[in-house]
């Protein structure tokens, strides 16, 4: 048991850590090649922060643990837009502009409920049991996914932005393309051991204690990937840039269900067993419950992300008891 906790605890590392680098080094890559900044921003650096998702995911739907694989996905848009989310707004109020509200957020919105509908195939009854997340299901997804990434570019494009800082990630890493290759390559290698860790003994800890691959998905496996969102998203709040902190969010929960289901379930049909029409119904509810707030003054205020935590904290509570 502790040998498995300690190389869990590896895997995440290894998984956090080659996808910071692997974002680095495609970064780096991508500007030596002239590439605009917000075409590195909108893919490789939305990419990046959610190659942890991606990765654990698919090894999950691989190894035959398809429950993990969607839990992932639906733990870590919960824990975004409940836990970081609030957590940013307590530190600091999220001024959020109406563009974002009104033509941003909705696709958050409609990747949340997109998987609900898929997820059930009938709504016979609230049972999940049986359902699946299958490969033309897949190429729906993946279909919004290029529709929303057109829409952004054709977005930057109108405007004339070629953002820096605010949309990608800062490079550490030498401008040689050589070394930039070398990290995109230590990055991915890092990534594909540390998810094969991370899911092995995640799944062989889960059946120790008799918790279901669906609970350690929306908890342990959702919260360990989504740490480079929450920390990046903190420290936007509290350097008083909430635009990154809440586009961050959005992004990330548009490219986790649309790009990391679409390609998982392309690769093995998702079949459900464990997933609940519980947890479904806490993912829509959490995007049109920000949504919401972000009409009221375009405000996200304190009081307003810690309802979002105290929810969040009840969700948890609720999946072990």
């Amino acid at each position: 048991m502790i040998l498995d906790l300690l190389l869990i605890i590896v895997g995440l590392t290894l998984v956090v850590w080659g996808a910071d680098k692997l974002t680095e080094g495609a970064s780096s890559l991508a500007r030596g090649m002239k590439v605009p900044e917000m075409v590195i921003g909108l893919t490789i650096v939305a990419a990046g922060t959610s190659a942890p998702e991606l990765f654990v995911s698919m090894v999950s739907a691989l190894k035959g643990t398809p429950d993990m694989a969607v839990a992932n996905v639906v733990g870590s848009n919960v824990f975004n837009t409940l836990l970081i989310v609030g957590c940013s707004a307590v530190v600091a109020p999220m001024t959020i502009s109406p563009m974002t509200v009104k033509k941003d957020m909705p696709f958050s919105v409609v990747a949340s409920l997109l998987l609900f509908i898929l997820a059930m195939d009938d709504f016979s009854s609230f049972s999940l049991a049986g359902h699946d997340i299958s490969r033309l299901d897949s190429l729906v997804l993946l279909g919004c996914f290029i529709f929303f990434m057109g829409y952004n570019l054709r977005i930057a494009r109108r405007h004339d932005v070629s953002s820096s800082s605010d949309t990608s990630a800062e490079v550490h890493v030498s401008s040689s393309p050589l070394l930039s290759l070398c990290w995109v390559a230590i990055g991915l290698a890092c990534l594909i051991v540390g998810s094969n860790l991370f899911v092995d003994h995640a799944s062989a800890v889960a059946q120790q204690w008799g918790v279901s691959d669906r609970v350690i998905g929306l908890t342990i496996v959702a919260g360990g990937t989504s740490m480079p969102e929450l920390a990046t998203s903190v420290v936007a709040a509290m350097k008083g840039r909430s635009a990154i902190a809440i586009g961050n969010v959005i992004g990330s929960n548009v490219f986790n269900v649309f790009a990391i289901l679409g390609l998982t379930a392309m690769i093995s049909p998702l079949h459900l067993s464990g997933i609940s029409f519980i947890d479904m119904m806490t993912l829509s509810v959490s995007i049109l419950l920000v949504w919401w707030f972000s009409f009221t003054k375009f405000t996200v205020s304190r009081l307003e992300g810690l309802t979002l935590i105290l929810i969040f904290s009840g969700y948890m509570v609720s999946l072990f008891v």
